[in-house]
């Protein structure tokens, strides 16, 4: 029996090479067990990988009824699934997020409620910054927010200007410097 097997992965592989893929880089192998994977995502030697190939076909074969003329279709299948395994899948496509509050609900007079994640924060920022590497601009993007949409809380707003006025600042402007004598 294993001779059966030896001779039928050879011509597995002599209808690969005859299909026209480059038995280096056209074929690739996957197993669901993750140490088969990282073997094969790091593996140097390409031939390796084709013979794999052939002994998942030539098990197939030996288990079901395959014509000759359908097997270079099937490993055209076997390899196209196979080369496919780590894509991303088109029907896996991620859904967009609903926010964690309504947007109307997200302002109030002292704090802003964080759409991503719903915590509360005087300022959106900072936060936005260091926990989803975001700018204001793509937070506003993502939530389809007005461009108006504030990233401080009204009430600590008032507060942060009142402090500034009573401190001086933003009154009058630059002095005209001294005359040289």
């Amino acid at each position: 029996m294993s001779i059966i097997n030896d001779l039928f992965r050879r011509s597995v592989l002599l209808v690969v090479v005859n299909m026209g893929m480059h038995p280096s880089t056209d074929l690739g192998i996957s197993r669901t067990s993750k140490k088969f994977w990282r073997r094969a995502r790091h593996m140097e030697d390409q031939s390796d990988l084709i013979e794999m190939t052939a002994g998942i076909v030539s098990a197939y074969v030996g288990n079901n009824v395959v014509s000759t003329a359908d097997l270079p279709a099937l490993i055209k299948q076997v390899h196209a699934a196979l080369a496919n395994v780590g894509a991303p899948d088109a029907e896996a496509a991620p859904t967009p997020k609903e926010p964690a509050v309504p947007v109307k609900k997200s302002i109030t007079p002292d704090y802003l409620i964080c759409l991503e994640d719903g915590r509360k924060f005087k300022s959106l920022k900072r936060h936005l910054r260091t926990k989803y590497d975001m700018t204001p601009e793509d937070y506003r993007a993502k939530w389809g927010l007005p461009k108006d949409y504030p990233m401080v809380a009204p009430n600590y707003a008032e507060a942060r200007s009142n402090l500034a006025k009573q401190m001086g600042l933003g009154q009058g402007g630059r002095k005209p410097a001294r005359k040289a004598k």
